[in-house]
């Protein structure tokens, strides 16, 4: 991993998820599926010791919503309560080790965490690439850095994939969010005028160049610290279109890599998940232990 990062350092960008959370457990932190059996316990009357088997994440929220039957509780409000339960949660030594490298290489930092352990609020700020296109319910063209970027491939900057807690609105869990997410990046990625599938996504005129999609697009990634299963639909969609994008502009392709550890050969679903990283170009790095990515990786 970290002879990777060396030697792709001047085009490479990051997608961190809540392993990075969990490597060195704070006071507070809960897994997503702790998070939503909290939830379930807090909003009804069934209290989940574990999420039943055959159910997504994505569907265990949407059916929380759909069990809910008093106008006052809606997804929003669910939601707030959500972003309360996160917003106590700090970076630790090795959030801080992970991101000051990062910062030195000046290299894009996407993560699909709603918190804000991975920022140093007492020196980051908040930018738009394009103000005037900023929504708090979609706000993908905003992030957390030290200065103002042209474009997002410019330089380092902190990326909320799946929304933050700053705006609960913004918060995508349910599988209902995920599609609206994917409704909404297929009319940034396919939209018409662009002339054809995909043209444009390595230039500055298509509609999502303001967004994190141009650093999906247009950079090498190094994805750690989450399992990326099925119910992760929504970027593994994107990573399916940004490989289809390569296959019609095979000399605009970039590099992937999914990290995680030999322990991992145990999951059932290890198998099916390797073939789909693999034959979307994502290479499969297996590493000792987590030591290897979370802290030995980033001594150089």
């Amino acid at each position: 991993m970290r002879d990777i990062i060396q030697q792709f350092q001047n085009d490479i960008a990051f997608i961190i998820g809540n392993g990075i959370n969990r490597y060195t457990k704070f006071e507070g932190l809960l897994s997503w599926e702790e998070l939503l059996k909290k939830l379930w316990s807090q909003y009804s009357n069934r209290n989940f010791t574990v999420r039943p088997k055959g159910l997504a994440l994505t569907e265990f929220f949407d059916l929380l919503e759909l069990y809910l039957n008093e106008e006052a509780i809606t997804s929003n409000k669910i939601k707030k309560d959500l972003c309360e339960l996160m917003s106590n949660w700090k970076g630790l030594q090795h959030h801080k080790k992970i991101v000051n490298k990062i910062v030195e290489l000046n290299a894009p930092l996407l993560t699909l965490n709603f918190d804000m352990a991975l920022l140093q609020k007492e020196m980051m700020k908040q930018f738009y690439i394009d103000s005037k296109k900023f929504t708090d319910y979609y706000v993908w063209n905003t992030y957390y850095g030290f200065e103002q970027l042209e474009s997002p491939t410019d330089g380092f900057g902190v990326w909320f994939i799946n929304g933050f807690i700053q705006y609960h609105r913004s918060i995508r869990l349910g599988l209902t969010d995920y599609m609206g997410s994917v409704h909404r990046a297929r009319q940034m990625i396919h939209k018409a005028d662009d002339g054809q599938l995909f043209y444009g996504k390595n230039q500055y005129s298509w509609s999502g160049k303001d967004t994190y999609l141009h650093i999906i697009f247009n950079k090498s990634l190094m994805i750690f610290g989450l399992a990326l299963e099925e119910n992760e639909v929504f970027l593994r969609w994107l990573l399916l279109e940004r490989a289809k994008y390569y296959k019609k502009y095979p000399a605009r392709k970039k590099e992937g890599w999914y990290v995680t550890t030999f322990s991992s050969r145990k999951d059932s679903n290890y198998t099916g998940k390797k073939f789909f990283l693999e034959n979307i170009g994502i290479k499969v790095i297996e590493v000792s232990s987590y030591d290897d990515i979370y802290e030995k990786a980033w001594n150089f």
